[in-house]
């Protein structure tokens, strides 16, 4: 039978670089031996050595003031108001909005140690269990997904693996870190397989993240990779294993386990697998009784003005977002007695795309709110929504890009108007690089990829609502100065 006794502490260096050892309580067949276990193939006792790298995934990617804050508030998608004394946090996501951060900022360091904690608990994995083949390849190609997002923020980053013995490695290059991550895939591809659920890595799942590495490779490393990005997109979108969900918001729906378009997500449970709380982040304080939730959220993240305009009024997307008079769950009118004597909609709750100031003083209504995930009646402060990492709509939008970059326009238009079909607005009948990039940022809002957008076709830099023109090297993220301080074999990126 099963029962949880055993607790595995693996000190290898990796892991004293991490912070001493990692603990993990898992189930074991009661009798199997240590060399048992390292030469199993039994599917379920592999499912469980491989839930803690997973569940060091799933973690604090949906919360608030780690990775994907950092990439959200740092594009023209969201921003975060400060409300007099509100959200004010040290100035912090201010100067996130506006280009202006420092290496200081915690929201960096929760950020790195994210992904290096995942990284080193994978990395254990791989030494404890060698022999287990099935295992191995799909963590590493696991470890590759997370060095995509490395690479993407950071840039020089170390390159940790199994193998690993320098308990303070110096940084890699990005090109270094680009070669790595896509010798991990193409080396252990044909080892995973081509089916499975969508919590774990497979096929299909890695090369996703190939497209996802070529698209962005003139930026990483200089060189332009679009076939290899077509390439690798059209073999998920020819697999036959999935197709665009008919409801675009099913995607995203407290039960979206079923969504025929999710490729790799991240299982969150309000009960058991906490950790998605974007409800708390961006909901009024009132809209608690909109939703009967259990917690008041904390209203903060909300859309810029200009990025919610760069929808059609007749684009189901637009209900991305949360707009307009605001209702308890029984239908009554919400007042907010609090709101400011300037507030022209008074204290009736509105939500306004308009912002009018990033600060002091935002207004308490002021800002589309972030409604893309489903809040269920009755929520806690964590969402049960499985948050898609990858999801066919941004591949097939990948085809698309690459297609177009290579003068294929045909085949782009093809792409791209599968997207638009499924929003009921009309298809595009010639393409720019602009139409591109809107489509990807009205398909793909609140999904952590605008940074990336940005930079690649290179708006980054250019002024918008409350920022100014952008020093280049922000391009890259600072090494948080907490690693550079407890390793002095890193060094900081440029213009820090």
């Amino acid at each position: 039978m099963w029962k949880n006794i055993r607790k595995i502490c693996l000190l290898t260096p990796i892991a004293i670089l991490l912070g001493s050892c990692w603990e993990l309580d898992q189930e074991v067949l009661d009798g199997v031996t240590q060399e048992e276990v390292n030469n199993s193939t039994n599917p379920v006792l592999i499912e469980v050595l491989k839930a803690s790298a997973y569940s060091r995934i799933v973690g604090s990617w949906g919360g608030h003031n780690s990775i994907w804050s950092i990439y959200e508030v740092s594009s023209d998608e969201m921003v975060i108001p400060q409300k007099g004394a509100d959200w004010q946090d040290g100035g912090e996501w201010l100067r996130m909005h506006r280009h202006q951060w420092n290496p200081t900022e915690g929201s960096f360091n929760n950020s790195w140690e994210y992904c290096f904690r995942a990284i080193g608990e994978i990395n254990n994995l791989i030494v404890g269990y060698p022999d287990i083949e099935s295992l191995t390849s799909e963590l590493k190609v696991l470890r590759a997904l997370v060095y995509l997002w490395l690479i993407d923020g950071f840039g020089n980053v170390p390159i940790i693996d199994e193998t690993t013995v320098d308990g303070s490695p110096a940084n890699n290059s990005r090109e270094e870190v680009f070669a790595f991550i896509e010798s991990t895939i193409l080396d252990n591809l044909d080892l995973l397989p081509k089916e499975g659920n969508k919590y774990a890595v497979n096929y299909y799942t890695a090369q996703s993240i190939l497209a996802k590495l070529y698209l962005n490779a003139e930026v990483y490393t200089g060189t332009p990779r679009w076939a290899d990005a077509e390439a690798a997109a059209d073999v998920v979108i020819n697999s036959g294993n999935y197709s665009l969900a008919s409801n675009y918001f099913a995607n995203f729906a407290t039960r979206n386990d079923g969504s025929p378009e999710n490729i790799l997500t991240l299982p969150y449970d309000e009960n058991n697998a906490g950790g998605f709380n974007i409800g708390q982040m961006t909901l009024h304080y009132l809209s608690q009784e909109t939703f009967d939730l259990q917690e008041q959220p904390w209203n903060g993240y909300s859309s810029l003005e200009e990025f919610y305009n760069s929808y059609e009024d007749d684009d189901v997307r637009k209900d991305n977002f949360l707009v307009g008079p605001q209702f308890s769950s029984n239908g009554n009118r919400l007042l907010d007695v609090s709101a400011e004597p300037n507030d022209p909609d008074g204290p009736p709750l509105t939500f306004t795309p308009e912002i009018n100031q990033l600060a002091p003083n935002a207004l308490r209504q002021s800002g589309a709110r972030v409604g893309k995930f489903e809040f269920a009646p009755g929520a806690g402060q964590h969402l049960s929504n499985d948050y898609p990492l990858i999801r066919l709509g941004d591949i097939i939008l990948i085809k698309a890009e690459a297609a177009f970059r290579q003068g294929k326009t045909n085949d782009a238009l093809a792409a791209i108007n599968q997207i638009r079909e499924r929003s009921e607005v009309a298809p595009f009948t010639s393409l720019t690089a602009d139409d591109i990039y809107n489509e990807r940022g009205r398909e793909m809002f609140a999904e952590a990829s605008r940074r990336s957008d940005m930079i690649r076709f290179g708006k980054w830099n250019q002024p918008w609502w409350e920022k100014g023109q952008s020093e280049p090297f922000r391009m890259l993220f600072p090494i948080p100065l907490e690693q550079l301080t407890s390793n002095l074999n890193l060094t900081q990126n440029p213009g820090y």
